[in-house]
């Protein structure tokens, strides 16, 4: 059957594009309210505080509030209107969301060190997947997956927690560290969040893919407003919000779905994040520094470091990007299966 002779398909893809045109036009306007606010309450990045800094002048941060609540207010008003049930897991990544945005507000003023945050978000990795509706494919919590060379299904039992929520620690954190240039965050998390929606719709998780596109929506919206020159930064509560959002959405949207693909999809979808963090602790690793050391190891700096500029650079890490999650929709095209 052609999809565009597929209702439920059809269906899908209208929800999700209300969703995320719904979220794209509340984060454009809602974003320099906020940035008056940050102003006014001083919550302003210096870019003279450290030479890892690649910006000029002060630029306000707390952006994640307008992106958090273009993906609240977008989401929920589509799930009314389509009247789709929200879900128990929907609600527990929005409720998790607002607590990592809040945590993350306050990093912007206080700086809490790394241990704090690292243990924050391992915590909200393992409470999310105490919301559960009911059956595998209602639930942030990786079961097992599907061995790519055997075809056996590797069953994790308990190893499942832990394995789940480092998983949504790691994509939430790097999606924070790579947070360096002008729109870097923002361009890399709407890349990710329209390849989940793809996915969500081409696989039939309706709930999935409202929120993803309202996410998409969210971070393009916002992008406007942080492209180079930025007049103002997501902030560590926008990063996490996006982070951990995509995160537990890939869960229940690819890692259930895409059979044999499965294990392949996060390197693909977060590829860019995970190995940029991945190649930046060895570097920390081999010189000697702390992990948690901030310096100019990213992929960013390198390029920066060449001779490229801002624009440039995302330019370059926004196709590889894109050029991953091509690779990932292809592959969920031949493993994966349309419900």
């Amino acid at each position: 059957m052609s999809a565009f002779n597929n209702p439920s398909l059809m269906e899908n893809v209208k929800w999700t594009m209300l969703g995320c045109g719904g979220a794209a036009i509340v984060s454009y306007f809602l974003t320099p309210v906020v940035r008056k606010l940050a102003i006014k309450q001083g919550v302003v990045d210096d870019p003279n505080q450290d030479d890892r800094r690649v910006h000029t002048v002060p630029t306000p941060r707390w952006g994640g509030l307008a992106i958090y609540a273009g993906i609240v207010i977008s989401a929920v008003i589509t799930f009314l209107v389509a009247h789709r049930p929200v879900g128990n897991y929907i609600w527990g990544i929005l409720l998790i969301s607002s607590i990592l945005m809040v945590v993350g507000a306050l990093d912007d003023l206080y700086q809490y060190k790394a241990k704090i945050q690292a243990l924050v978000l391992l915590l909200a990795g393992v409470a999310i997947q105490f919301f559960d509706d009911g059956g595998k494919n209602a639930r942030v919590h990786i079961y097992g997956f599907d061995n790519p060379f055997t075809g056996n299904y590797v069953h994790l039992i308990w190893l499942g927690i832990p394995l789940t929520a480092i998983y949504i620690f790691v994509v939430t954190k790097t999606m924070d560290t790579i947070d360096g240039i002008d729109g870097l965050t923002a361009g890399i998390a709407t890349i990710a969040a329209a390849t989940l929606s793809l996915i969500a719709v081409y696989e039939g998780q309706g709930r999935v893919a409202i929120l993803t596109g309202a996410t998409c929506g969210a971070a393009l919206g916002f992008l406007r407003h942080n492209y180079n020159p930025a007049k103002i930064f997501m902030g560590t509560g926008g990063a996490y919000v996006l982070g951990f959002t995509l995160a537990c959405l890939s869960v229940v949207g690819t890692l259930k779905t895409a059979a044999a693909a499965a294990i392949f999809m996060p390197l693909l979808i977060f590829g860019l994040p995970i190995v940029d963090a991945i190649v930046v602790v060895i570097k920390r690793i081999r010189s000697g520094v702390p992990i948690t050391t901030a310096d100019k190891r990213h992929f960013h700096h390198g390029l920066l470091a060449r001779g490229l500029s801002q624009r440039q650079t995302v330019a370059v890490l926004y196709t590889a990007a894109a050029i991953l999650c091509v690779i990932g929709l292809l592959l969920i095209r031949v493993f994966g299966t349309h419900k």
